[in-house]
């Protein structure tokens, strides 16, 4: 009995490390992207070309957002140096949605585990998504919401982020500005020591979800008996919850979805699953160190809602179309298989960036002498 649990144990870990593997590499690469824009972006400048939240402001920052090619947690980092830096949230909220839904890494995983179904429901619904997103964002945010986060201070004194912009007339000044180079490497540091426990605490999970919780569970969880109406649109309501208790990453939680479809979800539920990577606990808990709890509630009920409508109408279109493809993928084999292929590469490559940019900070580390002075000095003047 204890040698079963062991291995199931080791298993669990074994899958969690299959999970990072897949990951690593566009963690290294979005949590770079922010730390670039932070050292770069004036404020007036962001606020001048995406302040305004109109149409063009969103598919810009839409189109942004794919190419950006990142994780969920570094995509919030983004999000939340566009939005201090001056654009406007509805903006900043496409391109957290389309960095963690129409990126191409995300769709070329979800074709090789679930096909090409999969692939093409989550680009077509990454774009569904932006536009229910804004309308609803447009039809129901408070002002004074908008106002309190934007000028909410982060809890964590220790991870602000205090780095200037580096000095330089036009944007390519101050990336070829000798001073960019560390500028990035601090921030990078402060983006990863504010959220690695919660990165570490989702692989964990997603690792034991899928080597300890049985098929029979997602079936039974999904109503898999129920008629095919009943179980969608009780698909598209469960599949964020899970998420919210179970998720990773952007990417890292499509090994779980494959689980989910394995096990009898239906599709509309896995690719809520898949939508909803953006309100696990951990990454909520991220929006109220950003933005306060006030607005980290509040987007937690709108994406909610965005991302069960979305699934929604994905479904039905793509049960018109026959597109629904079959449960035939053993995704717990293909987590725990490790081969040198573009991944081993790509993470080898974020790897050696990652080391740079840590000795980089242990070189020039961030000087907090004079905001703590400040903070003294503010503190021995009350009465």
């Amino acid at each position: 009995m204890i040698r079963t649990v062991f291995g199931e144990v080791g298993h669990a870990l074994l899958m969690a490390a299959g999970m990072v593997w897949q990951t690593g590499w566009s963690l290294v690469l979005g949590f770079a992207i922010s730390a670039l824009l932070q050292a770069i972006l004036p404020e007036e400048q962001m606020r001048r070309a995406l302040g305004k939240g109109g149409i063009k402001e969103i598919a810009l920052a839409t189109v942004a957002g794919a190419a950006s090619s990142s994780c969920s947690y570094a995509s919030a980092a983004i999000m939340r140096t566009l939005f201090k830096k001056g654009a406007a949230l509805v903006v900043s909220l496409a391109f957290l949605f389309a960095s963690t839904n129409l990126v191409l890494e995300l769709g070329l995983i979800l074709f090789m585990l679930l096909g090409w179904q999969f692939m093409a429901a989550e680009w077509v619904g990454g774009v569904v998504l932006v536009v229910i997103m804004s309308l609803l964002v447009k039809l129901t945010l408070p002002r004074r919401l908008v106002e309190d986060a934007r000028r909410h201070k982060e809890a964590d004194q220790g991870h602000q982020h205090m780095a200037s912009v580096v000095a330089g007339a036009t944007w390519r000044d101050r990336i070829t500005n000798p001073e960019a180079r560390i500028r990035v490497a601090q921030n990078f540091v402060m983006e990863w020591r504010m959220l690695w426990k919660d990165l570490a605490a989702g692989f964990l999970i997603g690792g034991f979800v899928a080597a300890f919780v049985p098929d029979g569970v997602w079936q039974t969880l999904f109503l898999g008996h129920a008629s095919a109406g009943v179980r969608t649109i009780a698909g598209v309501l469960i599949g964020p919850v899970v998420a919210m208790l179970t998720f990773v990453c952007s990417i890292g939680n499509v090994p779980l979805a494959a689980v989910l479809w394995a096990g009898g979800a239906s599709f509309g539920g896995v690719i809520a699953f898949l939508y909803a990577d953006l309100i696990v606990l951990p990454l909520l808990d991220v929006y109220r160190r950003y933005f306060g709890w006030r607005m980290m509630a509040y987007m937690a009920a709108a994406f909610f809602v965005t991302m069960a409508t979305a699934a929604l109408i994905v479904d039905a279109g793509f049960q018109w179309l026959g597109w629904v493809p079959d449960r035939s993928v053993d995704i717990r084999q293909r987590m725990t298989e490790f081969s040198i292929n573009y991944t081993f590469w790509l993470n080898l490559v974020a790897a050696a960036l990652a080391l740079y940019l840590f000795i980089q900070n242990r070189r020039h580390p961030m000087n907090h002498d004079h905001h703590h002075d400040q903070r003294s000095a503010g503190a021995s003047a009350e009465p």
